[in-house]
């Protein structure tokens, strides 16, 4: 137990000195903080250029929260919860395989460092894509992992910092379910994955915002503004009921798994889930928030 305590302190202590190094000593091109700040505020800007409703404020509703979630989740959230997490995950189950003889590494498809670089990364992205396309299906489909994806889907006007708003628990599952997959093809440095990371961003950033756009032929490929306002609509179609357009930073998934749905222009449909005026309006409650009687009914 002690192995396992001092690795969480470790994890936080490890941490909490990479963020201040981050923040006031910035000293390479794949530094997160700024890198999130920068690609923001492009977008916020290109909303401001290029806004599809025009009738929507530059500082829209909860435009503040959604800057705040933004913040905690892609920083503080790591050092409160996930760190710590999955070290103390890794080692348990590399400690459990060592019962058998076995170590993660024994189940690694392939050794990344013999790989051309641009081949590595090109894998690490499809299959962290893909598994996190999954998971997000099952963020719609299991009851009580609706419950918690529930926050994001309270967005009630979409704007580019409204990529970042979602309940705590909600990168837990993700990452639980990335750890082994990723683990299995090998493992990646912070500087390997950074361009990776910032492209989600980017495209994060634009499926949020408010823009008009779809990429033309590359929307078979890459989740868009248009395509994924149909994802937070309130109204869902009976052959959909629990969801459509699951891309995080691919349509390609939707459209192969027939989960895509682009009936019409989405510019000015309702956002949101059934019963969401019931729903926390703060970030206190929203991420305290559990479940609730009045809003149990899985998504329709």
């Amino acid at each position: 137990m002690e192995k396992y305590i001092n690795i969480i302190k470790n994890a936080y202590t490890g941490y909490w000195n990479y963020l201040k190094q981050e923040v006031f000593f910035p000293s390479h091109w794949y530094n997160y903080f700024y890198g999130l700040i920068i690609i923001s505020l492009i977008v916020w800007g290109l909303e401001i250029l290029f806004p599809w409703r025009k009738n929507q404020s530059i500082f829209r509703k909860d435009f503040w929260l959604d800057t705040f979630y933004m913040f905690f989740n892609f920083f503080l959230l790591n050092l409160i919860i996930l760190i710590a997490l999955s070290n103390t995950a890794a080692e348990i189950l590399n400690d459990l395989l060592g019962t058998f003889g076995l170590s993660l590494s024994s189940f690694q498809i392939f050794d990344v460092n013999q790989l051309p670089t641009w081949l590595g990364l090109l894998i690490f992205f499809l299959v962290s894509d893909f598994i996190q396309w999954n998971t997000h299906r099952l963020l719609h489909r299991v009851p009580w992992l609706w419950n918690f994806h529930k926050v994001h889907h309270s967005v009630k006007e979409m704007g580019f910092a409204a990529h970042l708003r979602y309940h705590w628990m909600e990168p837990i599952v993700y990452k639980s379910l990335l750890y082994i997959p990723l683990a299995v093809i090998g493992n990646y440095s912070s500087k390997d994955v950074a361009f990776v990371y910032f492209f989600s961003i980017v495209i994060g950033h634009l499926n949020h915002a408010n823009l008009g756009w779809d990429y033309g032929v590359l929307k078979y490929i890459l989740n868009n503004p248009k395509m994924h306002i149909w994802h937070h609509a309130k109204s869902l179609p009976k052959h959909l009921k629990y969801g459509m357009n699951y891309g995080l930073t691919l349509s390609i998934w939707d459209y192969l798994f027939k989960t895509k749905y682009l009936p019409h222009s989405g510019k000015d449909i309702e956002l949101g889930f059934e019963g969401d005026e019931n729903f926390p309006k703060d970030f206190i409650n929203q991420e305290l928030y559990i479940s609730d009687s009045s809003l149990q009914k899985t998504k329709k």
